[in-house]
């Protein structure tokens, strides 16, 4: 009777597995529509914000753009902007930092949003490109579109002193805790706490610089973003490396701690490699399709269950030539099955993880490697074609991880990844998308099927 037993339960287990005719199962799987992703904004250095019902995207030069869903977006002020977020010359509100910097700044640069109470606070940032001379501030207002009135001194730098007074962003940690991450090539990133409620909420608990988290160098990093996921318990550290007119690119260490340290898949502290964490895209372009370029800078919000991050990107002209305009793009930021995160390779498109089967998995790819450092060329696409068998016809095995896990190797490498059905918007159709991460090296790949 066990015999017997034991037979039949292996049948039902090869047709859960098989299903009928000999083949692998497939699921139903519901993909995004095609998305209206709205005009072409520009936001340099957007920080992204919920207010009044609306999403909005500050950034450098004043520019603000806005979405009701993170997908359609509209340019609320541009460039120079300044007379929709400042009463009169700004340089009169913020007279303390352009005493500081210098009469020659032409506008503020990467401002981080937040709303503590009833006020929205901007952490701007003044100084003047290559130099180190420079200023972070906070104004603020009851209204998300200013005016913005009230400057306050945050931190500021000098060369030779420590890191570069920009870019700064401010969260709450998991514990109420209130925290300024700020920085750039020269020193690194800083991390400094500030007080969490009272008079003095928002301004610095301590003078001086803070902590480092992720070390300097002429690559990078700067940019800093922080955010916490609830369901992996990690802290995760964005930052972007590269020239901004080349190859700029995204990358992200994690921690269990708001003040470091941040650790990448090798175990290293990045306080002390500048060049470490997972690079989450550089320079990349799939077959017969637009090549994308510069992308970073980047701010994230979570919405429901999803991490979503916003970023500027440019566009190829050429061989290796970037463009000089740039637009705001929408990603969602996707975790394996141990907490590492890997962007999706398409714009947001209001898709979620669903619960696959193996049999979805099969077919062939378009798929980017994307190169490691700061390499300055684009990375190119090539068709990989996973068998029902679990090997990859280019050289390889992978292996489907229920609910939407994926293992795979390539060559000497291992892949660690996530399986989501997107909309393909380098060839405007939906499919289903791999973002996977290499252990060994903190390098990325991203996969749309194609058959």
């Amino acid at each position: 009777m066990k015999r017997l037993l034991s037979v039949l339960m292996l049948l039902f287990l090869s047709f859960i597995l098989i299903g009928c005719g000999g083949k692998l199962m497939t699921s139903e799987l519901i993909y995004p529509n095609k998305p209206n992703y709205g005009n072409a904004v520009s936001v340099h250095d957007p920080s992204i914000i919920y207010a009044d019902d609306t999403y909005y995207a500050f950034g450098s030069h004043f520019a603000v753009a806005s979405s009701k869903d993170l997908i359609t977006w509209h340019q609320v002020t541009g460039d120079g902007g300044s007379n929709r977020l400042y009463e009169g010359d700004w340089r009169g509100v913020l007279s303390d930092a352009v005493d500081h910097v210098g009469s020659e700044s032409s506008s503020t640069w990467a401002p981080g949003m937040i709303k503590i109470d009833d006020t929205y606070y901007m952490y701007y940032s003044l100084s003047t490109f290559g130099s180190q001379t420079s200023y972070i501030g906070r104004v603020e207002s009851k209204n998300i579109l200013g005016p913005y009135t009230n400057n306050k001194k945050i931190v500021k730098s000098v060369p030779s002193n420590g890191p570069n007074a920009i870019d700064a962003e401010v969260f709450f940690d998991n514990d109420g805790k209130l925290w300024m991450v700020y920085g750039s090539f020269f020193g690194g990133i800083y991390i400094k706490e500030l007080y969490a409620s009272g008079e003095k909420v928002g301004l610095p608990i301590e003078e001086g610089f803070g902590k480092k988290i992720w070390n300097g160098s002429n690559n990078g990093p700067e940019g800093p973003y922080i955010f916490y996921n609830e369901e992996t318990e990690y802290y995760y550290l964005m930052v972007s490396h590269g020239s901004l007119s080349t190859n700029y690119n995204m990358r992200i260490a994690r921690s269990k701690n708001p003040d470091g340290p941040y650790l990448d898949t090798r175990n290293r502290d990045v306080s002390e490699f500048s060049s470490g964490g997972i690079k989450l895209a550089g320079n990349y372009q799939f077959t017969n399709t637009q090549g994308y370029a510069a992308q970073g800078h980047n701010s994230v919000i979570k919405v429901e269950d999803k991490y979503l991050a916003v970023y500027h990107t440019r566009f190829r002209r050429g061989a290796d030539t970037v463009s000089g305009h740039h637009n705001v793009f929408v990603s969602q930021i996707l975790f394996d099955k141990e907490g590492w995160p890997v962007l999706s390779p398409s714009r947001y498109a209001g898709e979620s993880l669903q619960e696959l089967q193996k049999g979805d998995l099969v077919g062939s790819y378009d798929l980017v490697l994307h190169t490691g450092g700061n390499n300055e060329g684009f990375a190119s696409s090539n068709i990989y074609t996973f068998n029902s068998d679990g090997t990859i016809e280019e050289g390889g095995t992978w292996e489907f991880i229920g609910p939407h896990y994926i293992e795979f190797t390539l060559g000497i490498k291992s892949y660690s990844g996530v399986v989501i059905p997107t909309w393909d918007h380098h060839n405007d159709r939906a499919t289903l998308s791999i973002s996977a991460v290499s252990y060994r090296d903190g390098m990325t790949l991203w996969a749309n099927k194609i058959i």
